[in-house]
């Protein structure tokens, strides 16, 4: 007698591989928690010495930190999510709308994410199971995702970090 399995080798090595990188998440977590931290010092440092044109700038990497930190957080539900219902990806046609969701983001976030190196060969099972015309969906998002952080939310996070700060700050003088 052979013991039954819920899913294909494939779709369990995906599942390895996913838990894995849950665990990668909070490690590369830690880092980039320490960068925003570093990042917010140098644009209260520069605010209190009234170069506001220069923590605008330097607020771009809280910024990235922030959304890197956000789409940490959202990997690891997706990996979580393909983890507890990988007996659907093994008929990727009759999957759940989340389960779809969440391979389309794995597949996105792959290409993005090299400080989850488990992420790539996730990508490729993925890409297997769910064909080209998925995937090429999934670059449709990357393409038209913009990368570069508006004047509005660069004032606004700093503002916020002034206010953090006690530091008053007046930013309508700036671009």
């Amino acid at each position: 007698m052979g013991f039954l399995r819920k899913f294909s080798k494939q779709t369990g090595k995906l599942k390895s591989l996913l838990e894995l990188t849950v665990s990668r998440v909070a490690i590369a977590r830690k880092p980039r928690l320490a960068r925003k931290s570093i990042a917010s010092g140098d644009v209260c440092q520069l605010l209190s010495l009234g170069q506001t044109d220069r923590a605008l700038q330097r607020v771009e990497q809280v910024i990235k930190e922030d959304n890197m930190l956000e789409a940490l957080g959202i990997i690891e539900l997706y990996c979580k999510c393909l983890v507890k219902k990988a007996a659907q990806l093994d008929k990727p046609k009759e999957c759940a709308e989340e389960v779809k969701e969440a391979a389309a983001g794995i597949i996105f976030a792959a290409k993005r994410c090299s400080d989850l190196p488990e992420l790539q060969s996730a990508r490729k099972i993925l890409a297997d199971k769910f064909g080209d015309d998925f995937t090429a969906d999934a670059k449709l998002v990357w393409k038209l995702s913009g990368d570069t952080a508006s004047i509005s939310l660069k004032k606004k996070v700093t503002k916020e970090i002034a206010a953090e700060n006690n530091i008053s700050v007046d930013l309508s003088k700036s671009p």
